[in-house]
């Protein structure tokens, strides 16, 4: 009998085609089942697709709940329902382990069967989960030894806001093989990418481009994403006249994403709390100089330049710009060494 590795997630992808949800947790999975193909994954997608169903994604049998983040005593019932499925399964295979993406209530329901049943249990901190008003961690809270932190930033943060540190850190890795050759030129001046939200402070990119034009009135420069935060950003592009130098482009599939940040000299990272965004990594594979508040490791990474405030920001942006770079293209991590990373977690007795 094969061993079974369960992984609890918020969300997954509807099918083969959805690349938008949760694009680097649809990459580790992918790769998990490339390079452990004795082994039979089994996700399980609290919230989203939006309906339940069970499916098989690139050789993945996936069990969707259909959450559709309904709280209250839906919630509870849904918890009740993922649990029950995991003991139908422990019923009928030999579970490896229990991985949960992020410690909200997967690495919280998954923790609670695991214990109760003697399995292993992992949860993967994946960004926002590490911050103090994660109710998840108080009433559950995990062991060191249960808790894999995506950076370096992250196993910090947890130990600061909850007095445990996370006993291991699996850093984000990119699959180069979904990058297409390109030897065109860079052309877009400046590129952003993400969801549109308050925290990613996509106000700050406006405000760069708008000091730039000053000096450069032809800047170009792209946003690709979508939320709440679109009609503000709209409007501050009318505010700043900057209707001929930057462009919303909404959101993408994946693999355009990847193309216009080949296409890109510049890429801006304004949020205000980032785990380890894998974008950035991508950015650096495509060739693209990255610019960030936040730095997610302690050591330095090639063509990755943290700033402290806006100021630093449009001055770092506008060097870049005006003198000659190598835009070759940067590799952090592979998805292949993640997942080994992980593997090796995964598999301590």
């Amino acid at each position: 009998m094969r061993e079974a590795l369960i992984i609890l997630t918020p969300g997954f992808p509807t099918d083969e085609t959805d690349s938008t949800c949760l694009p680097p947790q649809q990459v580790f999975v992918r790769s998990l089942q490339q390079l452990h193909p004795e082994t039979e994954i089994i996700v399980i997608s609290f919230q989203y697709p939006y309906q339940k169903k069970e499916y098989e994604w690139y050789g993945v049998k996936v069990i969707s709940f259909g959450g559709k983040n309904k709280g209250g005593l839906s919630r509870r019932l849904l918890w009740n329902r993922v649990y029950q499925k995991l003991w139908d399964i422990h019923q009928q295979k030999k579970i490896k382990a229990i991985l949960s993406f992020w410690y909200g209530e997967c690495g919280y329901v998954g923790k609670k069967f695991a214990e109760k049943n003697k399995l292993r249990h992992f949860s993967w901190i994946l960004g926002q989960d590490a911050k103090k008003d994660n109710r998840f961690v108080k009433r559950s809270r995990p062991r060191a030894d249960e808790l894999i932190a995506l950076s370096d930033f992250i196993q910090d943060e947890f130990e600061k806001n909850h007095a445990i540190r996370p006993q291991w850190i699996v850093p984000p890795g990119i699959d180069i093989n979904m990058f297409a050759e390109y030897e065109g030129r860079k052309d877009i001046d400046v590129f952003a990418a993400g969801s549109l939200i308050p925290l990613k402070r996509y106000t700050i990119f406006m405000e760069v481009i708008a000091a730039l034009k000053k000096e450069k009135p032809s800047i170009n420069a792209v946003l690709a994403g979508n939320g709440p935060e679109k009609e503000k950003l709209e409007q501050l592009i009318i505010e700043y006249q900057l209707e001929g130098n930057v462009i919303l482009v909404g959101e993408l599939p994946h693999a355009e994403v990847l193309a216009l940040m080949q296409k890109a000299k510049v890429f801006l990272h304004p949020s205000s709390y980032e785990g380890f965004g894998v974008v950035c990594i991508e950015a650096l594979y495509a060739g693209a100089h990255i610019i960030s508040f936040c730095k997610p490791i302690k050591e330095e990474i090639m063509n990755w330049h943290v700033v402290s405030d806006t100021s630093s920001m449009i001055d770092i942006t506008r060097r870049l710009l005006q003198d000659k770079q190598d835009y070759k293209p940067v590799l952090f991590n592979s998805i292949q060494n993640s997942v080994r990373k992980m593997w090796d977690v995964l598999s301590v007795v």
